[in-house]
């Protein structure tokens, strides 16, 4: 944080029960010169990574579904998303993290999952940056069946569908997570199936 045209004055903890909400009081120096007083609520959840694994010759991807609360209550009727593997970082460096997510919830293992970019989420309310990997997985890289861990409350399902059929789920509707958009779209645009 060395921006000179950005004065902190106060952070004040509004929330720190899941993850942390913070109030910030800051003067923001304008291009005119001028500065100005402002205050921003920035949700601190930790940093993520998501993967999209994908098979080339059966033209599949590996995508979960599971509940989400947050799209429940602004009007996912029934809760439940569809999404690329993926968690927080919880301490481990991402590539650590990512094997470590896809074993727990889809039953793989992987070894070189490729880091292709990494994104912030929603840059003007959380802190989060998600580092986005890709990993071609087989039949024969499924050591257990997934599903997530009960100790973290998770209930996961494990889907693998058709690319295209994937694709056409953004269509339609069916698949909204602006993650598992990105990833999908990633694979279709750089040819890799």
């Amino acid at each position: 944080m060395n921006n000179p045209k950005v004065k902190i004055k106060e952070i004040k903890n509004l929330s720190n029960d899941w993850y942390t909400l913070d109030k910030v009081n800051f003067d923001y120096q304008l291009k005119n010169g001028n500065w100005q007083n402002q205050n921003r609520e920035c949700y601190n959840r930790g940093n993520g990574a998501a993967i999209l694994l994908y098979n080339t010759i059966k033209k599949t991807v590996i995508l979960t579904k599971q509940f989400r609360m947050p799209t429940y209550l602004n009007g996912n009727d029934s809760g439940m998303m569809i999404e690329v593997c993926a968690g927080l970082l919880d301490g481990d460096d991402p590539v650590t993290c990512i094997k470590k997510e896809v074993e727990e919830e889809t039953g793989y293992k992987i070894d070189n999952p490729k880091k292709i970019f990494e994104i912030y989420t929603s840059p003007g309310a959380v802190t989060e940056i998600i580092h986005y990997f890709i990993a071609e997985y087989s039949d024969k890289m499924k050591i257990n069946d997934g599903g997530g861990l009960a100790t973290e409350s998770e209930e996961i399902e494990v889907l693998e569908i058709d690319l295209n059929k994937a694709l056409s789920m953004i269509a339609d509707g069916n698949i909204k997570d602006a993650k598992t958009i990105i990833l999908l779209q990633y694979v279709r645009i750089q040819g890799l199936m």
